[in-house]
């Protein structure tokens, strides 16, 4: 199959405004699971998970957490001004990011940028008893974004402090409704630790400690990679075919003690989640760039979008991931930091992901293109049956169990 001149149209279907679910249920593991089995489809709910889960496989999570990436300022006109942050660059590390303090840089899109020619941004804050102005400078065009500098008064506030007063949980624009004071807790997984994120990764906000527990107790191995989810996972496919568009950039960090965990399984994975997709089969390729005997460079650590499709390739999965280990023992780190542009669609083939939970997602969408990879191109089925079942859609939607 020639990928890149895949027709987006090939991938669409309709979707009724009221099949996507504006809510989460109730109860989180109350949502309703479909189970794609070699070609069968049925159904459950999703608490009963773990019955479908082989005793001693290994399931990985994203424990990426979701930042107040939105903050409104208001210019003396009256006119209100978006800031969405996306991506730090001073400093570009994201724990050190959210530890800064005094000032720091990011790479945001802006609403009502017109309103927004010249001078500074201000918003008076008032956080754990302190006041503190928070004040934002826009700086150069980067392609659709743009550079802000940020500061503020008190040295004693970080900027994760700064971001959980001043901004707003940037819930999915398809969504049409402003942020609820519940979206603070339904639109995060109950397992996330490390910020980062301006989108959930929605496949995991169906666990509940109480699901997490069945699995354990039905000798199911648990592990974590952190993706930070960008914004671009809601960038629509615009051009006719899928060559013509460009993969976001979304970053990762895998820790050793997962790189020897996937070895003792055999480099065969459970993902939650597209995005532990993206990672675990990101990593196949940084262990071939570290095992090429090139230089190792910034770009030995970053999986280009079409790079999965440049030719055959005779390194084993577990060969790859003995060469990021070696990499991270030879230079004296436990945590491998990368990026990926990774673009997943039918001829695309497998590495490490052999079973996968996710959502139902939007028509004409690449996360659509990754499913039907992975069911060998049966997903109109599988989305013909949520379609006709009463299946809820998207973010806060219901789930399905793919196993092809």
């Amino acid at each position: 199959m020639d990928t890149k001149h895949i027709k987006i149209n090939d991938y669409n279907y309709l979707l009724p405004d009221d099949r996507i679910a504006k809510f989460p249920v109730r109860q989180r593991d109350r949502s309703k699971l479909l189970v794609y089995r070699k070609g069968d489809i049925t159904e459950d709910v999703f608490y009963k998970i773990s019955d479908y889960i082989p005793s001693g496989a290994l399931m990985v999570f994203n424990n990426t957490k979701v930042i107040q990436a939105r903050m409104h300022f208001r210019k003396e006109t009256g006119a209100l001004i978006e800031i969405f942050l996306l991506e730090p660059v001073v400093p570009a590390d994201y724990e050190l990011m959210f530890q800064t303090t005094g000032r720091c840089s990011w790479l945001c899109m802006i609403g009502n940028l017109k309103k927004w020619k010249t001078g500074n941004l201000s918003i008076e804050l008032d956080i754990n008893g302190k006041p503190v102005m928070l004040t934002a400078t826009r700086g150069n065009e980067i392609g659709t974004s743009h550079w802000v500098d940020f500061e503020w008064d008190n040295s004693e506030i970080s900027f994760s402090e700064i971001i959980d007063s001043a901004g707003e949980l940037p819930i999915p624009p398809y969504l049409n409704r402003d942020t609820q004071e519940s979206d603070k807790t339904t639109y995060q997984t109950v397992y996330s630790k490390i910020k980062g994120s301006v989108a959930a990764p929605t496949a995991g906000l169906h666990f509940t400690d109480d699901v997490l527990r069945s699995l354990d107790d039905c000798g199911v191995q648990r592990d974590e990679i952190t993706l930070h989810v960008g914004a671009g996972t809601f960038k629509p496919v615009k051009s006719d075919e899928i060559e013509g568009h460009d993969m976001h950039t979304e970053y990762i960090s895998v820790h050793r003690s997962t790189l020897e965990n996937l070895l003792c399984h055999g480099t065969a994975a459970i993902a939650v989640g597209t995005t532990s997709v993206r990672t675990l089969e990101s990593l196949y390729y940084i262990g071939v760039h570290l095992g090429s005997g090139n230089e190792i460079t910034e770009n030995s650590f970053h999986v280009k979008q079409w790079e999965p499709y440049n030719g055959e390739c005779d390194v084993t999965p577990e060969d790859a991931i003995r060469n990021i280990i070696a990499w991270l023992d030879a230079n004296g780190v436990n945590v491998l930091h990368g990026s990926t542009q990774i673009i997943i669609a039918p001829g695309y083939e497998y590495k490490i992901v052999k079973m996968l939970v996710t959502n139902f997602h939007q028509p004409q969408s690449t996360l659509l293109l990754l499913v039907s990879a992975f069911v060998n191109g049966d997903w109109r089925r599988i989305y013909d049956y949520a379609l006709s079942h009463d299946f809820r859609f998207l973010s806060y939607g219901d789930s399905s169990l793919l196993i092809p």
